[in-house]
């Protein structure tokens, strides 16, 4: 069973990660959906998007949960009945949650050259000039994109735009943690933002600040 990592945040906060290896069928065992996600898996025309909905309730299973203890909001934002805070994240072969008893967010991105292509709607590209080469670029825009990803998931406000509202805080890679600044519509806070690489992948994980950053 491909439970590909756990981490544990704090006390309070556990991510899971899952590599996708297995059929929808295998995966479907045992499984019993709501009627909005059997609803929501059966539309989907993509195998691997189906394949990682499934994974994804194995991995509520390892948190302790079923698919019947999670329900969406209609800003498409899942909560747990529990009043515990989740997250949600698919990218091709891996899936992630975390939980907590705070809001959080993760997001998982393969890194891909794509995103050299559309960093400027998301990131002043003038503050990556000192980067050695273009697959230190494509990691650190990953990265980026992926704490922003996250806040957004935990504020689930509309009219949020990466570029304007959300601010990373410029970090090394060995840091593999930094800091986010949301200013929008009243908003002005800070979040903790982790990140961790693997198999040409980027998952990064937000939650809140319990200290603003030195200057």
């Amino acid at each position: 069973m491909p439970l590909f990592k756990t981490i544990t945040v704090d006390e309070r906060t556990k991510v899971f990660i899952w590599k996708v290896e297995e059929s929808f069928e295998w995966l479907s065992q045992g499984v019993e959906l709501t009627d909005h996600c059997q609803k929501r898996v059966d539309g989907m025309k993509s195998e691997i998007h189906r394949r990682g909905f499934m994974s994804i309730r194995h991995l509520m299973a390892e948190a302790g949960y079923t698919d019947h203890d999670l329900y969406y909001d209609d800003h498409g934002k899942p909560h747990l009945k529990d009043d515990k805070y989740i997250s949600i994240t698919h990218s091709f072969n891996f899936t992630a949650i975390i939980i907590s008893d705070r809001d959080v967010g993760i997001d998982i991105e393969k890194q891909r050259n794509k995103i050299l292509t559309i960093a400027n709607k998301f990131t002043p590209l003038d503050e990556y000039h000192t980067l050695a080469n273009e697959d230190a670029l494509i990691r650190k825009l990953t990265i980026v994109w992926g704490a922003k990803e996250s806040v957004y998931k935990m504020l689930a406000q509309p009219g949020v735009g990466f570029l304007q509202h959300i601010n990373v805080t410029d970090f090394d890679f060995d840091d593999a943690e930094t800091t986010t600044h949301v200013r929008f519509n009243g908003i002005d806070d800070w979040f903790d933002v982790n990140f961790l690489e693997f198999e040409n992948f980027t998952c990064v994980y937000a939650l809140p600040s319990n200290s603003k950053p030195k200057a």
